[in-house]
């Protein structure tokens, strides 16, 4: 039971720190939106995720991150690493090229922010659950 709790809080914590870097990205669009030429960013959250998790349960359940330069330090082992980036596509054309549609990027925070608010509802209800039985089983 234990392994199993330990596997979900696994998972959650991939998807958790994922949405952070999913929020980060939006708000880099928000920051740039006045920004000529910037090309606004965004990242499946699902492959995000899928490679994230590859390999948990068995074997190490690392990750190992890229290097683009053999003078960069190894990640550590368990972080999700850096989703790739993508244009994300133009909804509205700029006179200076910029990409960046403030209600989409306002709409895809508030969608990021609610579940990344769910993840930490589910967080804390599991480690409450398991602080419930295991406060039971002593009494």
């Amino acid at each position: 039971m234990l392994a199993n709790l330990s596997r979900k809080l696994e998972v959650f914590n991939a998807a958790i720190d994922l949405r952070a870097q999913r929020q980060q990205v939006l708000a880099s669009n928000i920051a740039n939106a006045d920004t000529p030429h910037y090309k606004a960013r965004d990242f499946d959250f699902k492959s995000a995720m899928e490679r994230a998790t590859a390999g948990r349960g068995g074997g190490s359940g690392s990750l190992e991150l890229s290097r683009t330069s053999g003078r960069h330090l190894e990640g550590g082992s368990g972080a999700a690493g850096r989703p790739d980036l993508l244009y994300r596509s133009e909804t509205q054309s700029a006179v200076d090229g910029n990409t960046v549609d403030m209600d989409v990027e306002r709409a895809q925070i508030s969608e990021n922010s609610m579940h990344y608010e769910i993840l930490t509802k589910l967080i804390g209800d599991k480690i409450n659950g398991m602080r419930t039985a295991v406060s039971s089983n002593q009494g």
